[in-house]
């Protein structure tokens, strides 16, 4: 009889219990975090195919004209639809066994433990790095890095490229940044605190939304949110029951373009920058994926083996990239004291 557990079967049971966990690697990861667990919720995580990721989009509008009689018809030619580009990014959590190692844990009761462990951390680990590129611009590793929130919603949002379109010759692809000290005089409102922080978010909501596209998801680091919470009375203090669903605290804000949910960005090791609130279109934020790179073994069958050590390697990978398609109606706003 050919023997129940050996080095060969061990390192296909590594590959094969990292198969079987793939579902679970994949909630783990990206329902940890707020932003990507709506997205989740909200279908927005969308499979792409071929060398880069391209969306379409209505660049320009073609010009209506009013007329009578013998007057002359506008028909020059005018191109509407083009697309932004975005590179695709790969992120890998890597880890090995040696040979000592598997024969140590021989027997079904040691290495289902010693399996568990490494691969829950390289779950931990794999959440960890894709919030930190969530709150970074790319430029990590080398410009390696998922494109996230600080290139998507800039501090300065009319120059630099993104997704190959340059933002200061196109002014419909900025997003948009406000700071509380400067950009609500208009209102009679300087400063963020108790008395001018809700203030300040209906009227953003006010100005940057159209119908029923506004910014419905608010991203808070936790001093804005203690403001903002302390600046409701207790009967406002509306939990969103939506939100909640998904395991998150979150507020619920009335404003003009409707109700809008208020989450803090808390937690040990947070990155979300200081003084700061996103303002989010979850219709216009998509995540994209690579079918055959979506949180699984990099190598197939039993890992790789190097030819001259007694050790197996396996690592955790993903590919794809964070997408804001439309910019019009999410924001950023800077809450830090004058």
């Amino acid at each position: 009889m050919a023997p129940i557990v050996n080095q060969k079967y061990l390192r296909q049971v590594l590959t094969t219990s990292m198969e079987m966990r793939t579902k679970e690697i994949q909630d783990l990861v990206f329902s940890a975090n707020p932003v990507t667990a709506i997205l989740r919720k909200n279908d927005m995580f969308k499979p792409y195919h071929g060398a880069d990721i391209r969306v379409p989009l209505m660049i320009d509008t073609l010009g209506a004209q009013w007329f009578t009689g013998y007057d002359k018809l506008d028909a020059s030619p005018k191109e509407i639809i083009n697309s932004a580009v975005f590179t695709p990014k790969n992120v890998a959590v890597g880890f090995s066994l040696t040979g000592t190692e598997m024969l140590a844990n021989e027997g079904a009761g040691q290495i289902v433990d010693l399996l568990e462990q490494y691969q829950d951390n390289a779950e931990q680990s794999m959440g960890n790095e894709m919030e930190l590129a969530l709150h970074g611009d790319g430029t990590d590793g080398g410009g390696r890095s998922l494109i996230g929130l600080g290139a998507a919603l800039p501090i300065v949002p009319n120059t630099g490229v993104y997704g190959g379109i340059d933002r200061g010759s196109v002014s419909m692809w900025r997003p948009n940044y406000f700071n509380a000290n400067t950009d609500f005089t208009s209102i009679n409102v300087t400063g963020w605190d108790v008395s001018t922080a809700p203030k300040i978010i209906r009227n953003i909501l006010a100005r940057r939304s159209k119908g029923n596209q506004k910014a419905d998801l608010i991203i808070c680091d936790i001093n804005s949110y203690e403001t903002l919470q302390s600046s409701l009375t207790a009967i406002q203090r509306i939990t969103s029951s939506e939100v909640a669903k998904l395991g998150f605290d979150a507020l619920e804000l009335a404003t003009p373009a409707g109700t809008v949910a208020l989450l803090c960005a808390n937690g040990v090791g947070t990155v979300m920058p200081e003084n700061t609130i996103y303002g989010i279109d979850s219709s216009s934020l998509t995540m994209y994926y690579h079918l055959s790179r979506n949180m699984v073994p990099l190598f197939d069958g039993d890992g790789a083996r190097p030819i001259n050590q007694d050790a197996i390697v396996q690592y955790l990978v993903w590919n794809g990239q964070l997408v804001l398609k439309n910019p019009r109606y999410s924001w950023r706003l800077s809450t830090a004291a004058a």
